[in-house]
C-alpha cells in the first residue's frame, strides 16, 4: 500500500536571516491568508508537517514563540470554512475569538471558527497538533457554534480526551493508510468533535452568569494592572462578591485568578520589553510600574513563564536588533 502524502515545511531548508519571512509566508499559504508574527525575534526556527484524513487536515507544527492573527477581512476572504482545533504536546495557546479568551496546555485543546476574527498567541517555543474540520460538516447536523469557540476542552476527561486521543493516533498513523482508511478517520475525528461539542453546548447554558463575572473580573484586572494591591480580596470588595465567587469564576483557568493577574502582568511587561521606545527604562521600573514589588519574584516568576531571566530576555531583543 503507498505511503499516504506527508507535505512537510522545515525553516532549516533556507538562510537563518530568511526564516522568519519563509515561516510567515508558509503560514500565509497553507492557512489561507493567516498573518504571523514573532514578538519582535529576528531569530526563528520552526517545521509543520501536514497530511489529509478525507476532509479533515492535520498539521504537527513545531515553532519558536509567534502569534497568528486572522483578521475580518481575511476571514470573509477565505475559500473554505473550517473548524479549527489547536491541541499542545508542549508549551501553551491563548486563543482569542467572540470577546473570549482560552488558554490551553498539553492534554487540553481549544476550537475557533475561520470564517471570523481570531487570534492565536504562543508565548514560548510550541508543539501543537492543528486540525481542521470543515465547519459545514458540523453546521449541518444543527450544532450552533458561536457559543463554543475560544473554550477549553479535553482537561477534564469524557469525551472530549477521547477526540483528543484519536487526532493525536490519526497524525502518528496517516502516513500508512490508505484513501479509504483516512476518510474513515476524518468520519470518526469529525464525529468526536460534534460529540464534545455536544456535550461543551450543554455546559454552556449553565455557566452564563459565572462567565459574565469572568469577564467583569478580567476588566477590572486590566483597569488596576499596575497595582501592587490588586488581590483577590481587593477585587471581591471592588465587585461586590465572595471569593469563593471569584474562585469559582476562574474555575476553568488552569492557574485560578491569581494566576491569571500574575499572567497578565507578566505579558505586560515582556511587552514593554519589545517595544523599542522603552529600552532607556529599567527592568525594575517596568516591573514595579505593573504591580509587582520584589525583583527576585518578578525575575522568578518571569523565568517561569518564559524560559529565561528578564535580563537575558532584554539582552537577546538588544542583540537583535
Amino acid at each position: 500500500m503507498p505511503l499516504r502524502p506527508v507535505a512537510t515545511i522545515d525553516t532549516d531548508a533556507v538562510p537563518a536571516a530568511e526564516r522568519a519571512g519563509f515561516w510567515a509566508d508558509c503560514v500565509h499559504r497553507l492557512f489561507n491568508g493567516l498573518k504571523s508574527d514573532h514578538y519582535g525575534d529576528t531569530g526563528f526556527d520552526g517545521r509543520m508537517s501536514t497530511m489529509h484524513a478525507g476532509d479533515v487536515v492535520l498539521t504537527r507544527l513545531e515553532a519558536n514563540r509567534h502569534r497568528v492573527l486572522r483578521s475580518a477581512t481575511l476571514a470573509r476572504a477565505s475559500e473554505t470554512a473550517y473548524l479549527k482545533i489547536v491541541a499542545p504536546y508542549v508549551g501553551c495557546a491563548g486563543v482569542e475569538q467572540k470577546g473570549r479568551e482560552a488558554w490551553v496546555t498539553p492534554d487540553q485543546w481549544s476550537i475557533y471558527d475561520t470564517t471570523d476574527t481570531y487570534a492565536v498567541a504562543n508565548p514560548v517555543r510550541v508543539e501543537h497538533l492543528i486540525v481542521m474540520v470543515p465547519k459545514q460538516r458540523l453546521v449541518e447536523r444543527g450544532l450552533a457554534v458561536d457559543a463554543l469557540m475560544a473554550r477549553r476542552l479535553g482537561g477534564s476527561g469524557g469525551v472530549s480526551r477521547m477526540a483528543l486521543e484519536t487526532m493525536r493516533s490519526a497524525h502518528r498513523e496517516l502516513p500508512g493508510m490508505g484513501d479509504v482508511a483516512a476518510r474513515g478517520v476524518g468520519d470518526a475525528i469529525t464525529q468526536l468533535v460534534h460529540l464534545s461539542m455536544l456535550e461543551l453546548a450543554g455546559m454552556t447554558t449553565t455557566v452564563t452568569q459565572r462567565e459574565a463575572l469572568r469577564e467583569r473580573i478580567k476588566q477590572h484586572v486590566t483597569d488596576r494592572l499596575g497595582d501592587p494591591a490588586l488581590t483577590v480580596d481587593a477585587l471581591a470588595l471592588a465587585l461586590n462578591c465572595s471569593r469563593r465567587q471569584l474562585y469559582n469564576a476562574f474555575s476553568e483557568e488552569p492557574d485560578g485568578l491569581a494566576g491569571y493577574i500574575l499572567r497578565r502582568r507578566i505579558e505586560a511587561c515582556r511587552q514593554v520589553f519589545d517595544d523599542r521606545a522603552h529600552d532607556r527604562r529599567s527592568i525594575t521600573e517596568i516591573a514595579f510600574a505593573f504591580g509587582f514589588s520584589s525583583m527576585a519574584h518578578f525575575s522568578r516568576v518571569f523565568r517561569a513563564h518564559l524560559g529565561v531571566p528578564p535580563s537575558d530576555y532584554r539582552r537577546a531583543l538588544a542583540a537583535g536588533a
